[in-house]
């Protein structure tokens, strides 16, 4: 691969955003936003489709350690659990999606907590005429390669609810930073370890991850099939080893590739080497990706950044533009506009 496949190939240049995702998440975290005051929150649900989930999904893994109930709704419906102590935050980059809008609206008549993100939109709309704080983020290509901004401008307009030491999210900017010299566009070498997971894949990926790290699979997942315009499943491992490891038993061209961490639970690393043997023994190639990072944030970053950028190349190797999504616009185009009605 070389620049004129990129230039060729990538003609929108996602891949230029993707190169400049340091510098988009330290400006995020760095501008001062509105900080809402809200108190007693004992519970907090994460309203976004898509790009806009992996924000919940990240956040939900976080505070999964923490005393806040944490709920990722990704479709129509807000649990029957929201409540005045609940707080909504509802994430739609065009601020059209109608599933997300259709929980802001529903949000309105269970609490007065709510807070949301878009690139203006029906969402920026609703928000200023009911009174709803709303922070504004620009899109920046796509609403998946907006991701860096988009998540670092939630954290901090959150940073009074979502309990992040400063110096984790500093060591998280730094080892996205630190990732960007390996894996940019101006380093097409065989030591870019992006360019290499995508060389690697020549079939169907199955992903496996430890709960954990469910965020970064997903991501993953999502990222492959709009990038590259292929199937991809995920599973997490310890379930999948009481079901899905039996699929195996017949002849597959699948390619499982292994996400892992340095300081997984025990029982996974045991779990990990098992799965392993088994594959060895049946002669099932696998690709491990190991991450090290210390804190929970460095280590999602981490894996999203060097998975995404993977997918790129991939479409870009396998002569597909990134860009297009035009199944996702063919399902928006069927889907109601009849919403937020005042």
């Amino acid at each position: 691969m070389n620049l004129d496949d990129l230039k060729k190939y990538d003609p929108s240049g996602i891949h230029k955003i993707y190169d400049k995702w340091p510098e988009i998440a330290l400006e995020s975290y760095r501008t001062d936003y509105e900080i809402p005051d809200f108190k007693n929150i004992e519970h907090i649900v994460f309203s976004g489709m898509g790009g806009s989930g992996t924000i919940g999904d990240v956040l939900s893994s976080i505070l999964s350690k923490t005393n806040i109930h944490v709920t990722v709704v990704k479709g129509y419906l807000l649990p029957k659990t929201v409540d005045s102590n609940t707080l909504v935050v509802t994430t739609s980059m065009s601020g059209n999606t109608s599933e997300t809008l259709t929980t802001l609206e529903s949000a309105t008549k269970k609490t007065k907590n709510i807070i949301s993100f878009s690139d203006g939109g029906k969402m920026k709309t609703f928000c200023d005429k009911n009174n709803i704080l709303h922070q504004n983020v620009s899109i920046m290509h796509s609403p998946r390669a907006t991701f860096p901004k988009t998540f670092y401008t939630i954290l901090k307009s959150l940073n009074n609810i979502i309990p992040i030491h400063e110096n984790d999210v500093k060591d998280s900017l730094t080892q996205i930073k630190l990732l960007n010299y390996k894996i940019n566009s101006a380093n097409l070498i065989s030591e870019n370890p992006s360019l290499n997971i995508s060389n690697w894949v020549r079939n169907l990926p199955i992903i496996y991850y430890p709960w954990g790290l469910q965020s970064a699979a997903i991501r993953f997942k999502n990222s492959f099939q709009e990038n590259a315009k292929i199937h991809v499943i995920a599973e997490d491992v310890i379930e999948s080893c009481h079901n899905g490891i039996v699929g195996w038993e017949t002849k597959s061209s699948a390619q499982p590739i292994l996400i892992q961490g340095s300081d997984d639970y025990f029982r996974t690393k045991e779990r990990w080497s098992i799965l392993k043997e088994f594959f060895t023994t049946n002669n099932i190639e696998y690709l491990d990706v190991m991450v090290t990072q210390s804190n929970i944030l460095s280590k999602l970053m981490y894996l999203i950044y060097l998975l995404d950028y993977s997918t790129i190349y991939f479409a870009i190797k396998n002569k597909i533009n990134p860009s297009p999504v035009s199944s996702i616009d063919f399902i928006k185009s069927k889907t109601s506009k009849e919403l937020l009605k005042d």
